[in-house]
């Protein structure tokens, strides 16, 4: 069987965890920041898991994370 490729826009944004789990940056956060509570700055910062609806999506598309 010939190799995978990697769809190489979704690892530059998706990294997996040690559990096999995969985590996402949070949108709302390139512009307009202005206008938005540090609060919720700070809470977009963080990096969350991929939902489990989307996660075999994101496994097929970096098949060597």
């Amino acid at each position: 069987m010939p190799k995978l490729k990697t769809h190489r826009g979704a690892a530059k944004r998706f990294k997996k965890t040690a559990s096999g789990k995969f985590m996402r940056g949070q949108s709302k956060m390139r512009h307009i920041l202005t206008s938005k509570e540090t609060k919720t700055k700070r809470k977009l910062a963080a990096s969350v898991l991929v939902s489990d609806a989307d996660h075999k999506k994101v496994a097929r598309m970096i098949p060597y994370a």
